[in-house]
C-alpha cells in the first residue's frame, strides 16, 4: 500500500521491513546512498560499508535525526577478505543479526582488452564479483539462525547490451546472475531468497563522468520510457525484493532500465 512519509508521500511502506537488520555494501554514494536512505525510511536497522569514509560518515549523520534506528557506517575494503569477515561480524553484532544483505558495491571504471594483465584481472574481479559471494557467505549463518532472509545482488545492464570498454566489469556482472541462481537453489530450503537487480543507466554523479548530455539523451531515446532513472527508482525495487511481499520471488533477475534493454 502507499502511505505518506516525511520524505516522499507516494512511496510504499513495507511493514515487514521495520526493525529488520540490513547490511548494504557500497552505501556511501550514488545508488548505494539511495538504498541506505530507503531502508532507513522503512524503519530498518541499517548498517552500510564503503571505502569512502567522509561520504559514509556524512550520510549516516544526515539520516540519524529522522531515523527510527540510526544507521551504522563502517569503513571496509571488500577486496580484503579478512577485513570483510571482521566487518560483517561487527555489523551483525551492532544490528542484532542480519536479515537482509544488499550486495551493491562495484566499480565500473572503463578499460580496454589491452589494459588487462593478470594483476588487473585479479583486481577487477575482486572488486566486482568475489566480495559478493564472501559477503553472502559471512551473513548466511545469521540468516539461518533467524529462520530466513533475503539477499539482493546487483548486476548490470552493461553486459546485456555489450557496451564497450567494460570487459572485466561485464564478465563479473554476468557471473553474478549465475551466482544468484546457484545461491537461490542452495539456500531456498533455509528460507533465504536470492535475487539480482539489473539497473539501467542511473543518473548519479559517477555516471555523469562517463556520459555527455548528448550521450544521456541517446540513452533516453533508446529507452521505452522518457526520463532518467534515479537511485530511488532502484531502491524501490530493492525494498520490494527484501520485503515479505516478495516471499515467493527468488533466483531471478529484475530490471530497472526504463525498457532500455
Amino acid at each position: 500500500m502507499l502511505q505518506q512519509t516525511s520524505t516522499n508521500p507516494t512511496r510504499a511502506i513495507y511493514g515487514s521491513l521495520q526493525d529488520k537488520s540490513v547490511i548494504i555494501t557500497g552505501g556511501a554514494s550514488g545508488i548505494g546512498a539511495g538504498l541506505v536512505e530507503a531502508f532507513v525510511a522503512q524503519g530498518a536497522r541499517v548498517g552500510f560499508v564503503d571505502i569512502a569514509e567522509d561520504e559514509g560518515a556524512v550520510l549516516a549523520n544526515q539520516l540519524t535525526s529522522t531515523a527510527r534506528h540510526a544507521p551504522v557506517y563502517r569503513y571496509c575494503d571488500l577486496t580484503d577478505l579478512d577485513q570483510l569477515g571482521a566487518t560483517m561480524a561487527a555489523l551483525e553484532s551492532a544490528l542484532g543479526g542480519v536479515d537482509i544483505l544488499v550486495n551493491n558495491a562495484a566499480n565500473d571504471d572503463r578499460h580496454t582488452i589491452d589494459d588487462v594483465t593478470p594483476a588487473v584481472w585479479e583486481d577487477r574481479l575482486n572488486v566486482n564479483l568475489r566480495h559478493q559471494f564472501f559477503t553472502a557467505k559471512a551473513v548466511i549463518p545469521a540468516m539461518k539462525r533467524a529462520g530466513g532472509g533475503a539477499i539482493v545482488n546487483f548486476g548490470s545492464i552493461s553486459w546485456h547490451l555489450a557496451l564497450p570498454d567494460l570487459i572485466l566489469y561485464q564478465t563479473s556482472k554476468a557471473a553474478i546472475e549465475g551466482m544468484t541462481r546457484a545461491l537461490a537453489r542452495d539456500l531456498g530450503r533455509s528460507n533465504i531468497r536470492v535475487n539480482t537487480i539489473v539497473p539501467g543507466n542511473v543518473q548519479t554523479p559517477r555516471q555523469e563522468r562517463w556520459y555527455t548530455p548528448e550521450g544521456e539523451a541517446e540513452i533516453v531515446a533508446a529507452q521505452c520510457l522518457d526520463g532518467r532513472i534515479q537511485p530511488a527508482d532502484v531502491a524501490a525495487l530493492a525494498l520490494f525484493l527484501a520485503s515479505d511481499d516478495a516471499r515467493m520471488c527468488t533466483g531471478h533477475d529484475y530490471f530497472v532500465d526504463a525498457g532500455w534493454r
